[in-house]
């Protein structure tokens, strides 16, 4: 299987990106309506206390973890589908975790027989049980992962379908309109201790899922046929990675809401600074997504301050930017992306 595996680059990639990853949770905790005052302060003021170890602490670290999460899933995504256009929400996970969380606010508000079980899964467990329903959905109308292409379509179907639903739910309850903004523009405003410990709980099952199961997607780059011939379970395999996918889009998504063009930017810039097999790919995209998310979302904290950007709204335009201009360089060189 000749792939390049420059090594000694991925290694220093990996540790830039860490340097980075560690300057940038330093930076978050300072980042806020009151700037650096409470870091100073925080030994001798119990407010300042709470203010970085119950507030901007928990906030820059899920920030890390959700971009390492859609940075893992976007490198699955294109690996999989052996197209670099793919995006973590192709399953139509995020469609289903905006439905899910629409209804969960709809039914808070106007349901007393919702309040005895939806106050103990709350807003985002019901926004992860759509986007896991959404993956389901498009795993039965695809009839299983052997047909990347039949999956790929059933995703978009999916999408627009619970897409449509959400906006019944919205017109039907519009008093949730505001609180759906919030979700769909992406928001870390909200994440606390319990969703870090939920998101590294997936990274790291993830991250070992998929690193154990990089074998399939460098045999997909050679296509169906020679992977089948090298003697990899595809099919098995593949389920693996659909799951991987799912779980890590999910619990970012029901997290931290719709933040676009982490997972699918990531993977790109890795690209362009080193090439390895997907085993290391993988790796090395999460660490590039929890930088730019991290990185991102203390832009939106400082740009305006006190007043904050949507980090969903900041990755879209800064994203959208990059992959325009790295679309205009490849053309102009003859390439594709």
């Amino acid at each position: 299987m000749s792939m390049p595996t420059h090594h000694p680059r991925a290694l220093w990639c990996a540790l830039w990106l860490l340097l980075a990853s560690a300057v940038l949770l330093l930076a978050g905790v300072g980042v806020g309506s009151t700037g650096f005052e409470s870091v100073l302060r925080m030994a001798d003021e119990p407010v300042a206390r709470q203010i970085i170890w119950d507030i901007r602490l928990p906030r820059t670290l899920g920030a890390w973890l959700a971009g390492a999460l859609l940075g893992l899933a976007g490198a699955v995504a294109q690996g999989l589908f052996r197209n670099p256009l793919a995006d973590p929400y192709l399953l139509g996970s995020a469609s289903g975790a905006a439905l899910g969380g629409a209804v969960a606010m709809a039914l808070f508000g106007s349901s007393p027989l919702a309040t005895q079980w939806l106050t103990r899964v709350g807003v985002t467990g019901m926004a992860f049980l759509g986007a896991a329903g959404a993956v389901g959905l498009t795993l039965l109308l695809a009839k299983g992962v052997q047909h990347t292409l039949r999956l790929l379509l059933a995703g978009v179907i999916v999408g627009v379908v619970l897409g449509a639903l959400r906006d019944l739910v919205e017109l039907a309850s519009p008093d949730i309109l505001q609180s759906m903004q919030s979700f769909t523009l992406g928001t870390t405003s909200f994440v606390g201790w319990m969703a870090c410990a939920l998101m590294a709980g997936a990274w790291g099952v993830c991250s070992l899922l998929a690193w154990v199961l990089a074998r399939a997607l460098d045999g997909l780059t050679l296509g169906e046929a020679t992977a089948a011939s090298l003697g990899l379970p595809l099919a098995p395999m593949r389920v693996g990675l659909v799951a991987a996918l799912a779980l890590a889009t999910g619990t970012a998504v029901a997290q931290t809401g719709l933040i676009a063009f982490v997972g699918l930017a990531a993977p790109h810039l890795v690209r362009s600074i080193v090439r390895v097999t997907h085993e290391r790919h993988i790796v090395l995209s999460s660490l590039m997504g929890a930088v730019l998310l991290l990185a991102a979302d203390i832009l939106a904290r400082w740009v305006l301050a006190p007043q904050e950007l949507p980090v969903g709204v900041l990755t879209a335009a800064l994203g959208g930017t990059y992959l325009l201009w790295l679309m205009h360089r490849r053309t102009a060189q003859g390439g594709v992306l």
